[in-house]
């Protein structure tokens, strides 16, 4: 197992899913929050946790499963060991009322994202430093120069306009 040395401590490397699990219809609100509490209880337990939560309601399936025509979506981006969601996954398929579930790993996506984002840019800056073209600004930075326009357009009064009558 690969371990990452953080903060001064030896932990096993963390990882980040994401996990869908579709409800069966037959439980109500109280028993997908009552689920959902077993899930953190589980990832908690074993040294994941979740981050997020988005319960996305009762829909339309896209074909039967097990006699339903619709269920509960909820969608749970959780942290952890590769252990600690292989338990969660194992768990999850001997439970009655969830009727289908996948889990996802999604970290090594994000990652790729965040360094295309870095090489565009860099490509970006140095295109524009070859035609002599000022450097593009980050958002942030633009987000400021706009601050600064704003504040520049406002102390600086209007021209007087001309008025022109017109004669019939």
């Amino acid at each position: 197992m690969a371990a990452v040395e953080s903060e001064g401590s030896l932990m096993p490397e963390s990882r980040q899913y994401e996990l869908v699990y579709l409800v069966s219809p037959e439980v109500g609100e109280e028993g997908v929050g009552a689920l959902h509490t077993q899930v953190e209880e589980i990832m908690t337990g074993l040294g994941g946790r979740i981050e997020s939560t988005d319960n996305w309601g009762r829909r339309r399936l896209a074909y039967e499963i097990s006699r339903h025509k619709d269920a509960t979506y909820v969608v749970e981006l959780v942290d952890g060991p590769p252990e600690v969601v292989r338990e969660l996954d194992r768990r999850l398929n001997v439970m009655d009322t969830i009727l289908r579930h996948l889990v996802v790993r999604v970290d090594e996506d994000l990652k790729k994202a965040r360094r295309a984002r870095e090489r565009r840019q860099a490509r970006q800056t140095k295109r524009s430093t070859a035609r002599g073209v000022a450097t593009v600004a980050t958002p942030a930075e633009a987000a400021g120069s706009e601050v600064a326009t704003a504040e520049a357009d406002i102390a600086r009064p209007e021209p007087p306009r001309e008025r022109t009558e017109v004669s019939e």
